[in-house]
């Protein structure tokens, strides 16, 4: 489905009935990625997945982007849709989007889940880093930026016995539009600080990362716990960043004990 969203096209997925659930996809990936979450959550929720601007099927604007437009692009989703209130489930920088939304939509968030993302900003590295691939992206194209995320998102185990998994990843960073890639390495390369944030989150909220998890270990998610007042942590055994894919029954196991628990 296509909704025109702050003068952009968004594509998005709305499948279900019932409390309705949002899922907020990583870099450089889009909603395809949640499909084995859609599927199995969509039988007692309704599940709402957006492709962020710049990625999927959705308008890829040159950039700059912010994580902030990416929040409001959520929020003009759901008036569409007449959802006052949602669950948000976000990965990465799904992750740091939903912090972004929180910060200006609280009373919208009926409860969260923060999966193999952290609160803390870039370092000075990292964001030299972020920049240095987005130069990358325009010289050497989306085969390049496949090339240095796959490690990163995938775990050891999942690159060496799970070619169909890893050739899923590569084609969707490989089909990213330029604008987007870009675009998103440098809204979250400008993202703020948000530990102070977490003792501010009321809702109830489950954190999950992955226990071969590079770009954002397990010690991120403790913090992040620790922080927010209730919190749940689940650690999901032999999966790297993109542990919704690695060990989906478990991911979605998880999942759907937190939502039961909200109803």
């Amino acid at each position: 489905m296509i909704a025109r969203i702050n003068g952009l096209n968004l594509a998005y997925t709305d499948q279900g009935r019932g409390m309705p659930v949002v899922l907020l996809h990583a870099f450089p990936q889009n909603r395809a990625m949640w499909m084995p979450q859609v599927d199995a959550l969509s039988k007692t929720h309704r599940i709402i997945a957006p492709d962020f601007r710049g990625f999927g099927e959705s308008d890829a604007p040159q950039p700059p982007y912010r994580l902030d437009q990416f929040a409001d692009d959520v929020a003009g989703l759901l008036d569409l849709l007449a959802i006052q209130q949602a669950v948000f489930i976000g990965l990465s920088m799904g992750g740091y989007t939903l912090f972004a939304f929180y910060r200006k939509y609280a009373d919208r968030v009926k409860g969260l889940v923060l999966a193999d993302t952290k609160a803390q900003a870039d370092t000075e590295e990292g964001r030299a880093g972020r920049f240095a691939m987005a130069q990358t992206a325009y010289t050497k194209g989306a085969g390049a930026i496949a090339e240095i995320m796959l490690p990163k998102l995938l775990s050891p185990v999942a690159l060496q016995t799970k070619p169909n998994l890893v050739q899923r990843v590569r084609t969707t960073i490989e089909q990213t539009q330029i604008s987007g890639i870009a675009g998103a390495l440098m809204a979250m390369a400008e993202r703020p600080n948000s530990v102070p944030l977490l003792a501010q989150i009321a809702c109830p909220t489950l954190v999950i990362t992955g226990e071969l998890d590079g770009p954002t270990p397990p010690a991120d998610g403790k913090l992040m716990a620790e922080k927010i007042l209730g919190a749940r942590l689940e650690i999901i055994s032999q999966a790297g960043h993109l542990s919704n894919l690695e060990q989906p029954d478990a991911f979605t196991g998880a999942v759907r004990s937190f939502l039961n628990s909200l109803t």
